[in-house]
Order: structure tokens, then C-alpha cells, then sequence
């Protein structure tokens, strides 16, 4: 850990476009299940300023190997664990978007699974001088897994508002592309079950987020002042999944739920 904490505080920034084609591919692929006020669609940071690095530094899951920002921990397994969302404005087409992000925690825990590691990256998107979007990403790296590690988990049924979404491997395939995601949970069949020991294509976390948010802003009539979210199981592309939201009091409680039941991610709103 005295080793891993060097690495706290280390930061990068990057710049990107909102592009008129960005919005259309974003649209595209989300439409029907969007809010829309007349502005950028909600979401779209999650497609600013991917990861890019060259051949030779991306992994055998195809994400970028550790040790490229991100310290080598020697655990192969990633998965997009969480995080929260501020919102204190809103993009236009065509602004040039800083990306600043920053490591701003780095942890260990023992998991049933085995070892895992807890990264907390921070990310300010701003315009000019004025930030728009504030974020708190959780990553985890956990330890290869063999086959029946995946834990079942009891079904439920949708309480409010619900989306029925019906993903498709094009789905996934376009937003893995408008987000240089090069995991191949999302695109290689054979990869997902043969080696990450899953049942099939994995559902993207950042999309069943940005479902989740729209949902909830469809709801409030416009976008919230804070989104929170956590990945529970994995979302095996097949049947429709149903996105789900609930008001309570000053807030909106969100849950992504599988065909069988499970619930994959939780969310919620503060308006």
C-alpha cells in the first residue's frame, strides 16, 4: 500500500469535442429511451475522452494494461464498480470538453471472490472556465476468476416508471465504439464465457447507468442535481431488461433488473 499511495494524487487531462455526429450516434443508439430538453443529451460524458493508447499497452481483455495511468496491481480481472455524478450545467454541441482526472484513492479488500482492488478516479469536465460535469468513478480489479464463482441472486420486481429495453449485440457494439471500450466482455462471445467465466455478451455499466438517468429525468422534467449508482451482477445480454424508478420524498430510487429478476445496478436521483 506505502507503494500504491505514490500514485494517489496523479492526474492527466484531456480534451474532446461534441460533435454533431457524436450526439447523432448517441441518439441512435439510446432512442427511444432518452430525455430530451433541447440540450446534449444526458450521458454523453460518459463518452468524452476515452482511454487511448497504443497497441502494445492494451491488455489480453482489451482494456488498457495497468501501469499505463492506473498502477499495476497484478489482479487481471476489471469491472466498472460505481461512482457519482454532479451536475452543474449542461453541454452544447460543439464545446471542446477538458477532461481532468485525477486518482484520488487506491484500496484493498478480500472479497468471496478473492482480492480485490478499489480505485477512486475523479473527473471534471469543463468548458472555458465553467465545470459542467463532476464525477467520482469506482473501478475494481479483482483476481481471475474459474467457472461457478458467479453467485445467483434472488429476483425482484420492478416498483415505479419502467423502460423495457431490449439490448442487442449492435447496441452494444455501437457503444463500445463511441466509447473506445476495447473490453471483450462486450463484443467476444467465446472470450466473455470461456475466460471471464460469464453467460454471455456483457451489458456495459455506463449504459445501463445512462438509462438510468434519463429515466429519472424524464421523470423530474429535467436533469438532476446528482446521480449515484452501483454495479451488483452482471447484465448478460439476451431477453429485454427493465430499467425502474421510484420517487421517494426529494428522491428518485433507480434499478436496472434482468429478465430472470436480478438486479444488476441501483441507482438514485437527488432533484
Amino acid at each position: 500500500m506505502e507503494e500504491l499511495n505514490k500514485y494517489i494524487g496523479r492526474s492527466m487531462e484531456r480534451r474532446d469535442l461534441i460533435s454533431e455526429r457524436m450526439i447523432a450516434e448517441f441518439e441512435a443508439t439510446f432512442s427511444p429511451h432518452l430525455f430530451s430538453n433541447g440540450s446534449v443529451p444526458l450521458g454523453v460524458q460518459w463518452c468524452l475522452s476515452p482511454d487511448i493508447v497504443a497497441p502494445h499497452q492494451i491488455g489480453s481483455d482489451g482494456h488498457p494494461k495497468l501501469g499505463v495511468f492506473l498502477p499495476d496491481v497484478g489482479l487481471p480481472r476489471r469491472m466498472w464498480a460505481g461512482g457519482e455524478v454532479t451536475f452543474h450545467g449542461h453541454f452544447n454541441v460543439g464545446d471542446v470538453v477538458k477532461k481532468s482526472s485525477e486518482i484520488v484513492d487506491v484500496s484493498f479488500k478480500e472479497g468471496k471472490s478473492g482480492k480485490l482492488c478499489f480505485f477512486k478516479v475523479s473527473h471534471h469536465y469543463s468548458v472555458g472556465d465553467r465545470l459542467i460535469v463532476a464525477e467520482r468513478q469506482d473501478i475494481v480489479y479483482r483476481e481471475a476468476v474459474t467457472a461457478g464463482t458467479i453467485v445467483a441472486q434472488p429476483a425482484v420486481s420492478p416498483q415505479g416508471k419502467v423502460w423495457s429495453v431490449a439490448p442487442t449485440s449492435t447496441m452494444l457494439f455501437r457503444y463500445s465504439a463511441m466509447t473506445f471500450n476495447g473490453h471483450r466482455i462486450h463484443y467476444d462471445d467465446p472470450y466473455a464465457r470461456n475466460v471471464e467465466f460469464y453467460e454471455g455478451l456483457v451489458v456495459h455499466g455506463p449504459l445501463q447507468a445512462t438509462l438510468m438517468l434519463n429515466l429519472a429525468a424524464s421523470m423530474l422534467g429535467r436533469a438532476p442535481t446528482t446521480f449515484s449508482y452501483r454495479g451488483l451482477s452482471p447484465l448478460i445480454l439476451g431477453e429485454p431488461f427493465l430499467v425502474d424508478a421510484v420517487k421517494r420524498g426529494g428522491t428518485i430510487g433507480l434499478q436496472t433488473i434482468s429478465s430472470s429478476g436480478v438486479v444488476t445496478m441501483t441507482g438514485q436521483v437527488a432533484a
